[in-house]
């Protein structure tokens, strides 16, 4: 597990090549992606799409009403961005993948303004 200095400054240098995500958006992911697997009854990989899922549940339970305007704030205003800010973390050796992933898995899964709107019924595309 990375401490949180080497973290930070290698995120601060994935911002550096791509400056689109405050690195808010990057630990947010990171606390996502830690949440979603806990859910999980066994520790294992889990797909672009399970991580999206996790992230919708997850911002609304931290942000509420307020969690587009969050992160749109960020930079994030699509399911692909969140897919970006993934693969950034993978190519810094911050996160892993399988062969199966591809940035694709996170293209239009869902429509934000219906996924991030409290107890709206929404539908994975």
């Amino acid at each position: 597990m990375e401490n949180a200095v080497d973290l930070i400054q290698k995120i601060e240098k994935i911002i550096k090549k791509d400056p689109r995500y405050k690195e808010e958006a990057y630990t947010f992911v990171l606390a996502a992606l830690n949440y979603t697997v806990g859910k999980l009854p066994t520790k294992r990989h889990i797909s672009g799409r399970e991580l999206l899922e996790g992230i919708r549940e997850y911002a609304l339970n931290q942000f509420g009403p307020m969690t587009k305007t969050v992160l749109h704030y960020w930079g994030i205003a699509e399911t692909l961005d969140f897919g970006n800010i993934v693969f950034h973390m993978i190519d810094a050796k911050l996160l892993g993948k399988s062969e199966e992933d591809s940035l694709e898995d996170f293209k239009n899964v869902f429509d934000f303004k219906a996924a991030f709107t409290p107890s709206n019924d929404y539908t994975l595309e």
